[in-house]
């Protein structure tokens, strides 16, 4: 697995009005007319751009700008602990995304990468088929939640006798935040979420913020990423695929909680799709195999570029 190194710094930071609320943004590199910009989308939901922030490789790399932000609820963009599950909908964050694209004056052109929750959002914008989009990478995303919950609970079937009896025992007491449930819960994790152990620096912020307010993960996930209680619980997008137009990069972990089965969907379904799969990694590959993951980010964008410049 990739050694860690440090992170690219920001060129700029801000914060952008959505609804009489705040998203914060991190721009690395310079926009510029003639380098299409990449834009990251976390996952969770409810998790923080932290984990992500590798992806700023690129600019350093290419020249190109890359922009991360906290989505609304997270991170440095305003909390809304008040808010319940009518708040809380793909229409909300789909929103968010287009008045990010529109203030930061790229909707015109740009590509756009989603990382677990975050790669099911991106082919949420994608099946409207925005005209500046140029490109989609989905990374370590479902097609479909009950083929996330599928397969998660196949995973967890092969966890140690002790750790799922530790896990039915606090789920039928509804005993989430119990240190014995929380510690079942980390051997899931450590096989399924990032095998990079203890966590790199980045990750860990993100899964404290996300620990210090699960309002949205709460709302439309559920406690953890295997018992799924949310309003995402019943969501698919399979039956859309056919409707994304832009050449389309997935990736994913050979140990990944978004299993093959997940992901399948995606490649059976999307017009111009390429996949690839790291055997070193599970949910975290651009953290687990950053070399090899940047690499094949830098080279699919840049096979896009070569094409619309055509």
């Amino acid at each position: 697995m990739t050694a860690p190194r440090a992170l690219v710094a920001a060129d700029r930071e801000g914060t952008i009005p959505f609804g009489g609320y705040e998203t914060w943004y991190r721009i690395t590199g310079e926009l510029r007319p003639d380098r299409t910009p990449l834009v990251t989308l976390h996952g969770g939901p409810g998790c923080t751009h932290d984990y992500l922030l590798t992806m700023a490789d690129l600019a350093e790399r290419t020249g190109r700008a890359v922009i991360h932000y906290d989505q609304l609820g997270n991170g440095r963009s305003t909390h809304l602990p008040e808010k319940g599950a009518d708040f809380w909908t793909v229409e909300l964050f789909l929103a968010e995304l287009d008045n990010l694209l529109a203030s930061l004056g790229i909707e015109d052109d740009y590509h756009l990468l989603g990382q677990s929750w975050g790669g099911m959002l991106g082919a949420e914008h994608a099946v409207r088929r925005p005209a500046g989009l140029r490109s989609l990478t989905i990374a370590d995303s479902p097609a479909s939640m009950e083929l996330w919950v599928a397969e998660a609970n196949r995973l967890r079937a092969l966890l140690p006798p002790e750790v799922q009896a530790t896990l039915l025992a606090h789920e039928a007491d509804q005993t989430y935040d119990h240190p014995d449930y929380v510690k079942a819960v980390q051997v899931f994790y450590d096989r399924h979420v990032c095998r990079v152990v203890p966590n790199p620096p980045e990750v860990a912020v993100s899964f404290a913020a996300l620990e210090s307010d699960p309002t949205v993960y709460g709302t439309m996930n559920g406690p953890n990423e295997f018992h799924v209680l949310g309003t995402l619980r019943s969501w698919s997008i399979i039956d859309r695929l056919d409707r994304i137009a832009v050449p389309t990069q997935l990736i994913s972990g050979a140990h990944d909680e978004a299993t093959a089965e997940c992901v399948q969907p995606f490649a059976d379904a999307i017009p111009d799709v390429r996949w690839d799969v790291l055997p070193e990694s599970s949910h975290l590959p651009h953290v687990e195999e950053r070399e090899t993951f940047m690499n094949l980010l830098e080279g699919f964008l840049a096979t896009v570029d070569e094409r619309v410049a055509r």
